[in-house]
């Protein structure tokens, strides 16, 4: 195993050290682990927070700033955070309007967050929470009761960033993530498996022809293996099984998504794909992300998320945002 570390055990900690570095517009707890905006909670604005295990970067870290998210509780790789940072990072955020926990379909930060907003009520901090379920390559897991949540979570926490910062109310804050959820599915292929420093080695032996089909982001194998073909089939094989669950169709927000080791080369020829197969469906990508976004480690791979547009939903996504890995629209 060959990484840029300094020390299996100091992985997650040294990786938020450089983050501070490198965005003073961010101030990073060391202690409680929890990354939050230097500025501190406004008054009267819903406060946002999200988290989950490392290894998925930008996600969720990358996404603190203006817009989006006001904390995130960084676990150790693959692993969920664990309450203590979930309560510091809601207090910390609490501006007087409530807080929204934004929570991917893992059974670990369910219950974490469940926790952390049943102590918060104590506290007499009011939570809410929009669970994450977009992954529509398999119904249960071995993290998750249902559908694992992946990369609409970007698309949740930048939507009702959006709408948090406006100074809409809770519940309304709420009932727009839940839309967006509702609204987005994902899928992911993966060429190779990824390496945890904890482990060392691959999570699972693929070989040089085959590829996963349905992966997670966690190392986990996908539903089906099959044999490597071009990226156009790929793309197809995806966008298949999203238009299956949801049928596609007008204004789509579309992320083609790296899984960590895909050269951004690869991904734009995977996203001239997907554009043509939504022209055939009647739809467009009328908004894009390409890149990494959420990410497993160094896997080679990509996924694929699309969400249902609208007027109002397009608007909140074109809102300003000013993050460390998502920024326009901003007079700074």
């Amino acid at each position: 195993m060959k990484k840029l570390i300094n020390d299996i055990e100091s992985v997650v900690p040294d990786a938020l050290r450089g983050l501070a570095a490198a965005h003073p517009e961010l101030r990073v707890d060391e202690e409680s682990r929890i990354v939050l905006r230097a500025a501190g909670p406004r008054p009267g604005k819903v406060g946002l927070v999200s988290g989950g295990g490392s290894g998925h970067e930008p996600l969720h870290t990358g996404f603190v700033g203006y817009g989006m998210l006001d904390a995130a509780c960084p676990g150790e790789v693959f692993t969920s955070p664990v309450p203590h940072q979930m309560i510091e990072a809601t207090t910390a955020v609490n501006g007087g309007a409530g807080v929204l926990h934004i929570v991917k379909n893992y059974t670990g930060d369910v219950l974490n967050f469940q926790m952390t907003a049943e102590l918060s009520a104590e506290e007499n901090i009011e939570v809410a929470a929009v669970l994450v379920d977009d992954d529509v390559a398999v119904h249960n897991s071995i993290h998750t009761a249902g559908r694992r949540g992946t990369g609409a979570t970007v698309f949740v926490e930048k939507i009702a960033g959006a709408l948090a910062e406006a100074g809409a109310p809770l519940r309304e804050v709420l009932r727009v993530a839940e839309e967006v959820n509702a609204r987005s599915r994902s899928f992911g292929i993966g060429l190779s498996s990824c390496t945890t420093p904890a482990v060392g080695k691959p999570t699972f032996d693929l070989g040089d022809a085959e590829i996963e089909l349905g992966i997670g982001i966690h190392g986990e194998p996908g539903r089906t293996r099959a044999a490597m073909r071009p990226a156009r089939d790929l793309a197809r094989i995806a966008m298949d099984a999203l238009h299956d669950d949801l049928p596609i169709s007008g204004d789509t927000l579309v992320m083609v998504n790296g899984m960590g080791g895909t050269p951004l080369i690869e991904l734009y020829i995977v996203f001239a794909e997907v554009v043509d197969y939504l022209a055939e469906k009647g739809a467009r990508a009328a908004r894009s992300l390409v890149g990494n976004y959420t990410t497993s480690l160094d896997m080679q791979g990509f996924s694929i998320t699309t969400c249902r547009l609208d007027d109002r939903l397009t608007r909140l996504w074109d809102a300003p945002v000013e993050t460390p890995a998502l920024r326009w629209g901003r007079l700074t």
